[in-house]
């Protein structure tokens, strides 16, 4: 049976960041919504409602997607829940990777012992990209951590961590960072193949890259980082986020078309 209750928690991955729709809440689609446009679909052939509620936000790191979002979330009495978070954390220097996960194995507790089928996330390898492959070894222990909350609680797994047949430059969006549509498209297949659940969603085809000369690539990623890189360090100097003043886009269960 398709899912009937769907809320999905998270920082930007989840709230669709790199997959921009100006016509849905806070500008971007994601593979949330992909998935919950798929389970809104099964359930309609069941002649059944549905209902989703997305609220992850941008920027947000572990400790306060824990506090802000998973009592709202068991309050909306779901019977799927997808969780992603950690990535935000280990990008600091002083991330202390054994307290994430104890507070995150405690928050799956929580949403497991609520009846809630969970997904859960391990982060993809940063090693396949130069921008943050400083931080591949305690990813590495981050997703270990993952994998055994998982197993103590029942929730299923997707493991990005094991996903390196793409190309960064094609799935991710011109920050480097966030996936574009290929690659948010990529995960809501994932996510339904890790449920079991009949879809039929299908993989989009590769953005087309141009060629680029030494000259051309550096001249690219000098644009990068005046663009992206720049502003992140500024946010992290002066204590901001990138989720400042952002709400979720979808904070009570409600259709999706």
């Amino acid at each position: 049976m398709s899912p009937r209750k769907y809320v999905a928690l998270g920082d930007s991955f989840t709230e669709g960041v790199g997959d921009p729709d100006p016509a849905r809440p806070n500008g971007c689609r994601g593979w949330a919504d992909r998935v919950a446009e798929a389970l809104a679909a099964g359930a309609a052939r069941d002649g059944a409602d549905f209902g989703y509620a997305n609220l992850a936000i941008r920027g947000r790191k572990l400790p306060a997607i824990i506090e802000e979002q998973v009592e709202p979330a068991i309050a909306l009495g779901p019977d799927l829940v997808s969780i992603h978070g950690g990535g935000n954390d280990l990008l600091r220097p002083k991330a202390d990777v054994d307290a994430l996960a104890a507070s995150y194995d405690a928050a799956i507790g929580r949403l497991a012992g609520s009846g809630a089928k969970v997904v859960m996330f391990t982060l993809g390898d940063p090693g396949l990209n130069p921008a943050i492959r400083i931080i591949r070894g305690r990813t590495a222990i981050f997703n270990e951590f993952v994998r055994e909350i998982a197993d103590r609680h029942g929730a299923a797994v997707v493991d990005m961590w094991r996903m390196r047949g793409w190309k960064v430059a094609e799935v991710f969006d011109e920050d480097r960072l966030h996936l574009n549509p290929v690659g948010h498209q990529m995960i809501a297949i994932a996510v339904l193949d890790a449920l079991g659940l009949a879809h039929e969603l299908l993989p989009l085809g590769p953005v087309a890259l141009p060629v680029l000369s030494r000259r051309e690539q550096r001249a690219a990623d000098l644009a990068w980082a005046r663009t992206h890189l720049a502003p992140w360090v500024q946010r992290r100097v002066t204590g901001r986020s990138s989720g400042d003043g952002v709400a979720p886009k979808r904070p009570t269960l409600t259709p999706i078309g």
